[in-house]
């Protein structure tokens, strides 16, 4: 059960309320970071008052710890709308290449959102409640991911659609590293420009052909066998 980090009156609040404060606050934590975003400004862009922000949540760490759990049950809609459907394994995959390449490309705030609760963590000026609560939607993160991952693949070597001697849940783990790799390479500088460097230099004008790519690269490792190899 997620903790609640917001006051009652925030939850009895408009809907369309509700949404442009999150959404204006994940924008905010996600550009500046905890310390350095700015409840005047984040209430400002909102269209609210300061007032009724701190009507809705007790602390900035209480909204930013909000919005963090709303961004992350972004990504388990977004993850298990794909893992339950129907597909076959590299359509799943595909749908999921497809989906970094938008969130991360285009709007990077979740990934930094992520490395923000990373960060807070272990930040030493934070009360013990906030880094223990920042630890655990980190984990939850990391959980979300694996244990979709893992149901995913088994599911598929059930099917006969994998090979059948791969330990599911470590190529769960596999998967899931080359999708954050790929993620932090359409986000961070540093990873963008090792990916030109692997890709060439005009690789994001291009997702076609990362796509087309990396689902042979699966393919290979979902279904050849060391014997096949030889």
């Amino acid at each position: 059960m997620s903790k609640v980090f917001y006051k009652p009156a925030f939850e009895k609040s408009k809907e369309e309320r509700r949404r442009v404060i999150l959404e204006t606050g994940i924008n905010e934590f996600a550009t500046l970071g905890l310390e350095k975003a700015n409840i005047n400004v984040i209430a400002k862009k909102a269209g609210v008052s300061v007032g009724l922000l701190y009507k809705y949540f007790a602390t900035k760490e209480d909204f930013f710890l909000t919005c963090v759990e709303e961004a992350v049950k972004t990504m388990e809609d977004i993850i298990s709308e794909i893992i339950m459907s129907d597909d076959k394994i590299l359509v799943k995959a595909e749908k999921l290449i497809r989906s970094i390449q938008s969130t991360s490309g285009a709007d990077s705030k979740y990934v930094k959102l992520y490395n923000e609760i990373t960060k807070i963590s272990s930040e030493k000026t934070l009360s013990k409640e906030v880094t223990d609560s920042a630890k655990l939607l980190a984990k939850r993160v990391e959980g979300v991911s694996a244990s979709a991952y893992s149901e995913f693949l088994e599911m598929a070597q059930r099917e006969g659609d994998i090979r059948e001697d791969c330990d599911t849940k470590m190529f769960a783990f596999f998967f899931d590293s080359i999708l954050m790799t790929l993620q932090f390479s359409y986000t961070c500088d540093y990873y963008r420009e090792r990916m030109k460097i692997y890709c060439g230099e005009d690789i994001f004008e291009n997702d076609e052909k990362v796509v087309e790519e990396l689902l042979k690269f699966l393919e290979s490792a979902f279904t050849f066998s060391r014997s096949d190899l030889k």
